[in-house]
């Protein structure tokens, strides 16, 4: 079933102050050559594979749709709408640390999770692909959940949120140049989690 949002405001809410949680550890290369956790990360490698593959087939959709292709001919618009990138500095190779990777991952998964409905608003056919991609997403989740507790890592239980309808003060063009960037930056965070996990990989 499809995860309720609040849209694009919501997001915007979301992101100022998300909770990103500095936990410090070592970047466990200790484990490089422990087997489950390889077969974790190249299960892993892959499912995030396909969650990128998914999210192309979304942008691509919204280009043929709405004719709204390239980034650099809607900067002016993305400033009035204020998008932000989820953060994943913890997941660079030269501040790598895998816990907090890990964790800036599966809050990332869950922003992304829940703007993915403003993608359905928008693409109404394609809300199968959509309702898929946002389940593929919390598997993700839930087995970076489960690896980390393996670990003995910490981890964070993110609280169910009740979301309102998206916001009627945007314009139609807004609602459909916001959904561009959404998945513009979702593919760039998805980018990244997956060189985190190959950087993991080739410890």
């Amino acid at each position: 079933a499809a995860v309720p949002t609040g849209g694009l405001a919501l997001l915007l809410g979301v992101l100022l102050w998300a909770p990103w949680r500095a936990l410090h550890g070592a970047p466990l290369i200790e484990l490089s050559g422990d087997q489950d956790f390889q077969l974790f990360l190249q299960r892993n490698l892959e499912f995030t594979r396909k969650i990128h593959g998914d999210v192309a087939a979304l942008q691509r959709v919204v280009c043929d749709t709405f004719q709204l292709c390239k980034e650099d001919e809607l900067q002016l618009v993305r400033q009035e709408l204020d998008i932000a990138q989820v953060p994943l500095e913890q997941c660079h190779k030269r501040t790598f640390q895998a816990e907090t990777c890990f964790t800036q991952i599966r809050a990332g998964l869950r922003i992304y999770q829940s703007s993915l409905a403003t993608i359905q608003d928008l693409l109404p056919r394609h809300a199968g692909l959509v309702e898929t991609l946002q389940m593929d997403m919390a598997n993700l989740s839930s087995n970076i959940q489960q690896q980390m507790e393996d670990l003995g890592l910490a981890t964070v239980t993110y609280p169910r949120e009740n979301q309102d309808p998206l916001p009627t003060s945007s314009s139609r063009f807004h609602h459909q140049v916001g959904g561009f960037f959404i998945l513009a930056n979702f593919q760039r965070f998805l980018e990244t989690a997956y060189r985190a996990l190959r950087h993991l990989a080739n410890l």
